[in-house]
């Protein structure tokens, strides 16, 4: 007995199928450490991880309103990273995960953004920023980019940790 492939049940599945694969990155693995980038007979282009996760990085750095990345145990890690000489330049990759698949990538930022600054607004330009420094660079499509904002810094915190550092209360 012969099943109708153009029953209902099979046309959503088969929609479900597409959806799902244009949302999420092709492969989802992190066993593998590079991804292919090109392939032509001249030979193939890998990109690992590492990188899109430091164009990321940069990317929404230079948007005038992130104070910081990374959430609270990881900046005072990358704080006390920072202290130590030769400590490892790490901090470009605070506050930002990727998953890559070989040929879409998504992004998951984790922010601290400045007091006063259009949170919506932000996000907006961290996330235009961030996508397209990645395809261009890369060629990956990015299919999304999440952002969570942890904190929002205070003008004045800046000045009560150096007043506590400079000023002793005893003489």
């Amino acid at each position: 007995m012969a099943q109708n492939s153009g029953s209902p049940q099979n046309a959503q599945a088969k929609t479900e199928r597409s959806d799902e694969s244009r949302r999420i990155p092709e492969t989802r693995s992190g066993t593998s450490p590079a991804r292919l980038a090109d392939e032509t007979t001249q030979g193939k282009t890998t990109i690992a991880a590492s990188v899109v996760q430091k164009i990321a990085g940069i990317a929404a750095r230079e948007i005038s309103g992130v104070y910081a990345m990374g959430g609270g145990v990881s900046r005072a890690f990358g704080a006390i990273r920072d202290r130590i000489p030769g400590g490892s330049g790490t901090s470009s990759t605070s506050g930002v995960q990727v998953e890559v698949g070989e040929k879409q990538a998504a992004v998951d930022l984790d922010i601290v953004v400045e007091y006063g600054a259009s949170i919506v607004d932000l996000a907006r330009a961290v996330r235009r920023n961030v996508i397209t420094a990645v395809e261009r660079m890369t060629g990956l499509e990015v299919i999304e980019v999440n952002i969570a904002v942890n904190d929002i810094h205070l003008p004045d915190e800046d000045g009560e940790e150096a007043g506590q550092q400079t000023t002793s209360r005893v003489e």
